[in-house]
């Protein structure tokens, strides 16, 4: 399947695909293999990069430190997996920005705590499920049903989310 070129709609999409779903399954990778957990998506509008909070001594924040490619996965009425590179910020005013009253208590911390950190993930592409266009996913279940090619029904789609070098 060949991924789709045009930046900014790529980004629009996912943008729409992933708005309502507020945990996503980070999967980073440990000495052991890959681990997946679930993660808060903060409240900031898809650009290109999704940014978690998390504190220093967990162990995703050590397996960042080894190895910075991570996937990101997010289910809800359609399915998005997006691959990228994380990176920690440790700014208490950034942190600030995407701090709410539910972090106080889940994290029994204050924004301020120097062991919080968050993980930017820049996104370098997105392969999604649009399962919620039920036109769409008729005539896709209907073309297979048939066993008839389902290509042109656009359900699945890879699309580049860093600018063409």
């Amino acid at each position: 399947m060949e991924p789709t070129s045009n930046l900014q709609e790529a980004i629009e999409k996912v943008r729409e695909l992933i708005g309502d779903i507020e945990i996503a399954m980070l999967t980073t990778v440990s000495e052991e293999g890959l681990v997946a957990r679930p993660m808060k998506t903060q409240d900031t509008e898809f650009d290109g990069t999704l940014w978690f909070l998390t504190k220093k001594d967990t162990g995703k924040f050590e397996e960042l430190l080894h190895n910075r490619q991570v996937n990101v996965s997010y289910a809800g009425k359609s399915f998005v997996s997006i691959r990228g590179e994380a990176e920690l910020v440790d700014s208490t005013e950034k942190i600030k920005e995407f701090w709410s009253p539910v972090y106080e208590k889940l994290l029994e911390t204050t924004y301020d705590d120097p062991n919080l950190v968050l993980i930017k993930v820049t996104a370098e592409t997105a392969e999604y499920w649009d399962t919620g266009n039920k036109f769409k996913m008729a005539k896709f279940l209907f073309s297979r049903l048939l066993g008839r090619n389902t290509e042109g029904t656009n359900i699945n789609q890879i699309v580049e989310l860093t600018p063409s070098s």
